[in-house]
């Protein structure tokens, strides 16, 4: 498919400006967001693809690669992607949330340019507008170490993406208007493996890897379901824990791992057993009634199929919990690894730094006028037309949303508001975020801009006394969190990216009903060296369509 003219003139004018400035390699794309028909469960059902394929295509570069996507809309409603992990240095102008950018309209296009400034690991995109995620739009952006950069690890024989989580058979349009009328959309109805399920002994499923004896592959492991966390698994093989989110992790072995919503690592598996097919297994966590699939892995000129005996879950209930928080504390940072810059990631000690602030977080949920609303702090975000880092930049802020309405501490009684929600936080403040969870059900959290040390999660309620129990050596920078049933956790940070940067529940139900909010962090320099221009072609839309742009950064 050729490129359009728009896309044709920025290709080759970027491509000019890097020739002259000696900036990092670009990769473009042009993508075309349709319906279509898919059966991840299978039945079929609308589905949403990007160039005709669920999952979407996969972005590989290679850290500080520039990123240039033409994004098509052929579907019938608004429409937005994210870049979730990717840190988006100075330009929350492409984060791609309804709160920092004008959504694409039915018929036209967008493109987005981006840089994996000082990153490497294994990420996803997904849209954002709607329960668009709900239908696909959703795929895998892996980001490698240049060649000059040491890898813990031998280079693997091949590495596949692996996209898990749950899945529900109403398309998102009934979804939707199932939250909009103040209801839940309920339990999903079964786990996806790469936009397929499968059961034991299905003699149509196809193999989701194949291996050749004695040689080692790495999957990189991304739950982008809704609701679920999932545990994974691989029959008689067991798995090498390496990067999680754009960290090098040490090298410990599991039979199995808890991956929640959102979240992505990576794992080596050896082909050292006897050549047959194996399963590959992904099941629900921590839901009353298990929801399963399996995949095939096969050995190259293996012999037999897989058994039907399946390796075993881990324990649920408080058990599980339990078995689920230790295995997180098994996780640690690689310090001798280094990432996307020649220096140990050890040599940064975030634990030396004095916290400036601490903001704890308390998740909720109620009934607002019959309907069902969730909340941070009381405070239920709602989306405007106009999305809140335009309307700061041009000045109109306080037309659209009013800043600190959730207080950095939980304000006492019944408290519940629907508004726009921004927190002010100061540039390059060393912030403390406490997630404190008093509902029964597990919640995964997600920064866009950052990365966090997740530092802890324990039972109970979270108090100063807290910090004696702190990883503050090698707990793993990321941009995700879980926190259990009755639980707490920590993360720390440096708010050193200037921009308007949305903290969410990545569970998507929560999300749209209002369980995030955008922290608005200025620099107060207002220059180039600290955040970038609004680029030239941004959409305009809302309150500020047809104003004048505000004097440029320098």
């Amino acid at each position: 498919m050729g490129y359009s003219k728009g896309l044709l003139s920025i290709t080759l004018s970027l491509c000019l400006l890097a020739f002259a400035t000696a900036e990092d390699p670009y990769h473009f794309f042009e993508w075309h967001v349709t319906y279509g028909t898919i059966a991840p469960l299978g039945v079929p059902q609308q589905g949403i693809l990007i160039n005709n394929q669920f999952p979407g295509p996969e972005i590989n570069c290679t850290s500080n690669n520039n990123i240039v996507v033409n994004v098509f809309n052929h579907l019938d409603e608004p429409f937005i992607l994210t870049w979730a992990g990717i840190q988006q240095r100075k330009n929350s102008w492409q984060d791609g949330t309804p709160g920092t950018m004008c959504p694409i309209l039915p018929g036209a296009n967008y493109t987005y340019h981006f840089q994996v400034k000082d990153q490497i690991g294994s990420y996803i995109y997904f849209p954002t507008t709607a329960l668009h995620r709900a239908s696909g739009g959703i795929g895998m952006l892996k980001v490698h170490s240049r060649e000059l950069i040491p890898v813990p690890f031998d280079t693997p024989a091949a590495e596949y993406s692996v996209l898990i989580g749950d899945w529900y058979k109403k398309g998102h349009k009934a979804l939707k208007r199932i939250l909009d009328a103040g209801r839940s959309i309920g339990k999903p109805d079964g786990i996806q493996i790469n936009g397929k399920s499968s059961k034991v002994g299905d003699a149509a499923a196809q193999p989701l890897v194949t291996m050749e004896p004695g040689k080692t592959y790495r999957l990189r492991v991304c739950n982008v379901g809704l609701r679920l966390s999932v545990n994974f698994r691989l029959q008689g093989h067991t798995l090498k824990l390496v990067e999680m989110e754009g960290s090098h992790t040490v090298q410990n072995v599991y039979d199995s791992l808890d991956i929640h919503v959102g979240q992505c690592m990576s794992v080596l598996v050896t082909a050292n057993q006897t050549p047959q097919d194996y399963y590959f297994v992904a099941s629900s966590r921590f839901f009353k009634q298990v929801l399963s699939s399996v995949a095939i892995i096969r050995y190259a000129n293996g012999r037999g199929p897989a058994s039907p005996q399946l390796p075993p879950p881990p324990p649920e209930n408080t058990n599980g919990i339990a078995w689920s928080m230790n295995q997180f504390r098994s996780f640690r940072w690689n310090l001798t690894a280094s990432a996307a810059r020649p220096n140990p990631q050890g040599s940064y000690h975030y634990g030396k730094i004095n916290i400036t602030r601490t903001i704890k977080i308390v998740n909720s949920h109620q009934l607002v006028d019959g309907k069902l609303r969730f909340a941070i702090n009381g405070v239920s975000h709602v989306d405007k037309e106009t999305p809140l880092k335009l309307a700061e930049y041009f000045k109109v802020a306080d037309k659209v949303f009013t800043y600190d309405l959730v207080k950095d501490e939980p304000e006492q009684g019944d408290k519940f508001v629907i508004a726009p929600s921004v927190k002010n936080a100061t540039f390059r403040n060393f912030v403390e975020i406490i997630f404190e969870n008093h509902e029964k059900t597990i919640q995964t959290w997600h920064l866009d801009g950052y990365s966090f040390f997740g530092v802890a999660i324990e039972p109970g309620r979270w108090s100063p006394e807290k910090r004696k129990n702190y990883n503050l050596l090698d707990a793993i920078s990321r941009h995700t969190i879980q926190v259990y049933p009755g639980s707490w956790a920590a993360v720390m940070t440096t708010l050193d990216n200037a921009g308007m940067w949305n903290l969410r529940s990545d569970m998507w139900e929560r999300t749209y009903l209002g369980q995030q909010l955008y922290f608005s962090v200025l620099s107060p320099e207002l220059s180039l060296r600290d955040e970038y221009n609004i680029q030239p072609g941004q959409e305009v839309c809302g309150i500020v369509k047809g104003l004048p742009r505000v004097a440029q950064y320098i």
